[in-house]
């Protein structure tokens, strides 16, 4: 199984193989810019339940490698160590007094 960082290197190398980490590139490879494209890439996956609660699981895995793909970049651009930062955010969460809310689902009381 790769680990966050495997698959930031093989990111990055995909990235850099398609010169998209040049000075000139067409599409830089800014923060700003990778979390645009992060939120449109979670779009697609809204996208697949727009019409029901099921989702073609071959289709549904391509958006969400993609989501993922631009969430190790953002982490990476942004000097973020992305296995720390959920590990830490997992860890918080056990802190958190979770209550129901009017539709039965949790709800923290403290955000973060």
């Amino acid at each position: 199984m790769a680990t966050i960082q495997d698959l930031t290197e093989r990111m990055n190398a995909f990235v850099r193989d398609m010169g998209w980490y040049e000075d000139n590139s067409s599409v830089p490879q800014t923060p700003r810019n990778i979390a645009i494209s992060l939120v449109l890439e979670a779009a697609e996956v809204l996208e697949h339940f727009q019409w029901g609660e099921q989702a073609d699981a071959t289709a549904l895995a391509s958006e969400l490698a993609d989501v993922a793909l631009y969430l190790l970049q953002l982490a990476y651009l942004t000097g973020i160590d992305l296995e720390k930062a959920i590990g830490d955010k997992l860890a918080y969460n056990y802190t958190r007094h979770w209550t129901r809310s009017a539709n039965g689902g949790r709800q923290s009381n403290a955000a973060q």
